[in-house]
Formats: structure tokens, sequence, C-alpha cells
């Protein structure tokens, strides 16, 4: 059993809209519609959907009702921090064997790679995506000065899908729980670097997988799945 985990709960303060940021219309769709669709059209056997509390009930009836996204099994409510979030998914998804985690604001991700985790995942127990670091990157002090410059060649930037075998993943989100949710954690392959001993397969994935975050984001997304649509 394979269980995607679409998180559209966050607030999107830096998108400056009063319209979350993840039912933001492009291309004539909720942003959040394309990372659905994209679950819907892979592999996996079912999909939950994270949300805010106040929108559970909308996207059941606007999203998942509306454009008939038959994979979806459960929308759920979301927390506070996105650690909550993934761990209220993780609730939701008993009986998975392997889960793929998602930021609901990458609508650029495909059938393609998520399928593609599926199947590493199976031998890695925990993948994550992303792709080489273009840039050059500094590592500063509190007052922005330099100390250091890491090699790039081993530089990867961070992406969603995440995949994960359940049992480790969610063994993971509960050490990280009794250890008081310590601050500055990111991502989900942070987890299970900081609390197994599970190494952490990188897994390339595509440049075009942004994260519509603020809303110079929005006109980039919009070209791209344009591109995609067509």
């Amino acid at each position: 059993m394979v269980t995607g985990i679409v998180l559209a709960a966050g607030s999107g303060k830096r998108m400056n809209s009063q319209i979350q940021k993840q039912f933001l219309e492009v291309q004539g769709r909720p942003l959040i519609y394309y990372a659905l669709k994209a679950f819907e059209e892979s592999c996996v056997d079912r999909v939950i959907l994270v949300t805010g509390p106040d929108s559970v009930e909308y996207c059941r009836r606007e999203i998942v009702e509306h454009y008939g996204f038959s994979k979806v099994f459960a929308v759920v409510s979301g927390g506070s921090e996105r650690y909550h979030s993934v761990y209220n998914g993780l609730e939701a998804a008993k009986g998975s064997d392997y889960v793929l985690i998602h930021d609901g604001a990458r609508p650029m991700v495909t059938p393609e790679m998520i399928n593609h985790l599926v199947k590493e995942v199976r031998v890695h127990k925990a993948c994550i995506s992303g792709m080489p670091a273009k840039d050059t990157i500094k590592i500063t002090d509190a007052e922005g000065i330099v100390e250091s410059t890491p090699e790039r060649s081993r530089l990867w930037t961070v992406h969603t899908p995440q995949a994960f075998e359940y049992i480790l993943i969610c063994a993971a989100h509960e050490r990280f729980r009794e250890a008081g949710c310590p601050a500055g954690v990111t991502d989900d392959g942070m987890l299970v670097e900081a609390y197994s001993d599970q190494p952490v397969k990188m897994i390339a994935g595509s440049y075009t997988n942004i994260k519509v975050t603020t809303p110079e984001d929005l006109p980039l997304a919009s070209i791209l799945l344009r591109e995609q649509i067509e």
C-alpha cells in the first residue's frame, strides 16, 4: 500500500494575498489541483490531503469532489507547523507500507517523478528528491560575514515528494516529538537523518519542480504549467 500525503495547510503569508496560496488560480485551476492531479495519475494507491482546519469541507467539496479525484480517500486538518501537518497525515495513513510526502505548493510534480520515487523507496526505504545546486553557496555568520564556501559539486537543493517506509518515518516523527520538536526542521528527510540510522537516498527530480512561495513565483509557475498542459 503506497499513500501520497499532499500538504496544503500553510497560511502563505509571504504570498501577500487574502487567499491561501494553495487556492490561488493558475491557468484556470487552483494551485493545489496540479499536485493532486499528478498523484491521481500516478501509481500510488491512495492520497491524503492535509489542509487548514477551516478549509477541510471546502477542499472536500470544491477540490476533491469537483475535480473527481477518486484516489483522495481522506481530507484531514493540519497543524500550526509543517511537521504537525505531516504527523496528522501519517496518522490518517495507517496501514500503508510506504508514504510519499509532498508540498502542495509544488504544482510541477509529475506522475513520472512520483512513480520513480515509489520504485526507489522500495529499495532504499528513505528517498528525497532534489537537484544539484547551480549556484555557489556561502555559509555566513549572524552578521552576514562569510565563514565558508562548501564544495558545490556535493550540494543539492531539496524538493518534494519525499518517500519513506511508513514505519520508518512514523518512528522518526515520534522520536522528534519526544525530543520536544526542536526548531530548524524543514523537511522529513532531516527527521530521518536525525532520528534514525537509515541512510537517505537523494533522487534527481527536475529543476522545473519549483515551490510557489512569493508573488514572483506565480508568473513562472503559470508559464511552466501552460507548457506542461500543452
